[in-house]
């Protein structure tokens, strides 16, 4: 009779389980998407802060500043502001939460000194690179940095020996595709000059970040999500002003003094407050990247947040395009057919449809 009982508390405990595990699984999901959304407005809000203030003016065609400057230094200099801005937030929250004491300690331990190392190579490499492709080539290319998802797959397999199973080689054949349509479909009226340039950019972005999440998987599964997006963005903002901007300004020419006074123009100019914006929302997407990963497993975590490939130009013709009236940002239908093929691979490639309506992942 006592086993009967016990068997039967240890199947409603079973059950129980199961129940909390769905729950926390189904929460994952949602806190997954939602980092695509915030990522989809990050990238929105910083394409905007680089379209006017000061920012038109050296973009533009009586640009003051070298060719060398505006390719490079320019979207450089945005994704340190905008990472600035983003650390800002995340050490606001730290000191609110009282985590900021576990930050500093955390900077010093193995899984830190991991996640900093993870930042170098996705956030000045993989974030300055992201800037650059969407100044370049406008949101059409936004999709193709969405690969980073499918070659992080890859680098699995390379470095770690991970599994590729059948399905997750037909959803990285899917997502690139889906990269070979944005290719040759462009923006629906003129393309833009540095198109090219942009699809580039937005494929070295994609590889920084692709590595990036192997990399960091070890560090970030013994590491609250909102400390390491504080390392994150406090490395990237120190990598980006003190050692990347140094070299682009001596590779430059004009040393240092151009970027001190890029830098400070940039900050006391208007669009420092759209910046604010976007440094919000990256905080917001990368933690709860951080979190949906833990929450729901990585490969689905990635999956989730990879959405940005739709949401970001989404949310780049909403916002320029409709509420702002700037032209070029609307988008070919093809564009907008990759940009969901994308997604649809990423999702593919990370879980398994039919575990996925079961309620399962596999």
């Amino acid at each position: 009779m006592e086993e009967v009982v016990s068997n039967g508390s240890t199947n409603r405990a079973d059950l129980a389980k199961k129940k909390l595990d769905s729950t926390y699984f189904k929460k994952g999901i949602k806190v997954g998407i939602y980092s695509g959304v915030t990522y989809g407005l990050y990238t929105a809000f910083v394409t905007t802060a680089t379209t006017y203030g000061v920012w038109a003016g050296w973009y533009g065609e009586k640009s003051p500043l070298s060719a060398m400057a505006v390719a490079f230094i320019l979207g450089t200099l945005a994704t340190g502001i905008n990472d600035l801005l983003s650390a800002f937030w995340a050490i606001v929250n730290a000191l609110i939460k009282g985590k900021f004491e576990d930050f500093v300690k955390t900077v010093k331990t193995k899984p830190g000194l991991i996640m900093i190392f993870a930042a170098i190579v996705g956030a000045p490499i993989a974030g300055v690179a992201y800037v650059l492709a969407i100044v370049a080539g406008g949101p059409v290319v936004i999709p193709i940095a969405g690969l980073n998802v499918s070659i992080g797959a890859i680098l699995g397999r390379v470095i770690f020996k991970q599994k590729l199973s059948p399905r997750m080689i037909f959803g990285i054949l899917i997502c690139f595709i889906a990269s070979a349509i944005i290719g040759v479909s462009g923006l629906s009226g003129e393309i833009k000059p540095g198109m090219i340039l942009g699809m580039i950019m937005a494929f070295i972005a994609a590889f920084g970040w692709g590595l990036e999440g192997t990399i960091a998987g070890f560090g970030t599964a013994m590491i609250d999500s909102e400390i390491g997006i504080a390392i994150r963005q406090t490395t990237s903002t120190i990598f980006n002003f003190l050692i990347v901007l140094p070299i682009l300004g001596i590779i430059e020419g004009s040393g240092v003094s151009l970027i001190a006074s890029l830098t400070t123009t940039a900050l006391t100019d208007k669009t420092v407050l759209i910046f604010l914006i976007s440094g919000l929302f990256t905080f917001l997407t990368f933690n709860t990247w951080y979190k949906g990963n833990s929450m729901c497993g990585t490969a689905l975590g990635m999956a989730l947040n990879g959405t940005y490939a739709f949401f970001g130009p989404f949310f780049c013709w909403i916002i320029l395009g409709v509420i702002l009236k700037n032209p070029g940002y609307e988008l070919a239908p093809t564009t907008w057919f990759a940009s969901l093929l994308m997604a649809f691979g990423i999702f593919i490639m990370s879980v398994n449809p039919l575990d996925y309506i079961k309620g399962g992942n596999k």
